[in-house]
């Protein structure tokens, strides 16, 4: 072979590399931003779950020393995540804005009780569990009653449910899809060497020979794309954290290096699968078959 076709077949060798190296760099960012999708979707459930609250309206003979001590009694139970006092000035205040007019001038008195503003834990923002704090929490003296949006908080349980189905199935498809593209683009890699691959076995070379650089090759380009759709990704956070503040973010380190070492992973594992069978498949084929 002269130097010129020496040259050339480099650059055919390098042009396809790179193709591919491309290729799966965009089928691994397509992942990348399934698997974020799913934590920011878990992140923004903590926080819908975590804003359902109800009130704990108190007695109005309650002395003020006797709410604080409930008050501390709440903030221990481990299904509760924050409690504040609302005084009853504070409640006419906020009930004044809400209408736009001052009710305690027409009325001629302030009608409204001290309460407890409660805010759950995301595993017990539910209806079962909000029933079954309120028997628990009408045990004690001081509170007159536990009052919640019971339509509200069954509105907003089965809307999440539906949106986690519909996310988690989109998830499903992207993956899928994702699975298929990457197995394409090695098999067609795959497939421009069938003859150097069946040259090298009418030279005697055995079947773990011939593979061996295919597998190296592959789970290298796979480490390779993978580094590549984790900086775009993680530059499409940088960018957007900004104007999506608490839904998009790096603070959840631990989501996101399990999601970094899950593209990577995904990227390496998928890539060494689908050469071995593809380099399988023209190990098994017959010469006449190869054109």
């Amino acid at each position: 072979m002269s130097k010129k076709e020496n040259r050339t077949y480099s650059r055919r060798i390098r042009s396809s590399y790179i193709t591919s190296i491309i290729s799966i760099s965009l089928v691994l960012l397509l992942l990348g931003m399934v698997g974020l999708l799913l934590i920011n979707g878990r992140n923004i459930r903590k926080q819908v779950m975590e804003s359902i609250g109800f009130n704990v309206i108190l007695k109005e003979n309650v002395k003020e020393a006797d709410i604080y001590q409930l008050q501390k009694i709440l903030d221990s139970r481990e299904f509760i995540l924050s409690t504040e006092y609302i005084t009853k000035e504070e409640a006419a205040l906020e009930t004044e804005q809400m209408l736009g007019e001052d009710f305690i001038r027409f009325l001629g008195y302030n009608p409204l009780p001290p309460s407890i503003r409660v805010r759950l834990h995301q595993r017990w923002a539910n209806p079962d569990s909000v029933m079954i704090i309120e028997q628990d929490l009408m045990q004690y003296d001081s509170i007159e009653e536990v009052y919640y949006k019971k339509s509200l908080l069954y509105t907003v349980n089965e809307n999440i449910r539906q949106i986690t189905l519909i996310i988690l199935g989109f998830s499903i498809l992207l993956t899928l899809i994702s699975v298929t593209l990457i197995n394409n683009t090695i098999r067609l890699s795959i497939y421009s060497k069938r003859f150097i691959i069946n040259t090298m076995q009418l030279v005697g070379a055995t079947r773990s020979f011939i593979r061996k650089p295919f597998l190296f090759t592959s789970a290298a380009m796979g480490f390779t794309g993978s580094l590549v759709a984790l900086a775009i990704l993680f530059g499409l956070i940088y960018l957007l954290q900004e104007e999506f503040e608490g839904v998009i973010s790096f603070k959840d380190y631990d989501m996101m290096s399990i999601l970094a070492l899950g593209v990577i992973l995904t990227g390496i594992v998928l890539n060494w699968v689908s050469t071995f069978f593809a380099v399988n498949k023209y190990l098994n084929i017959k010469t006449d078959k190869l054109y």
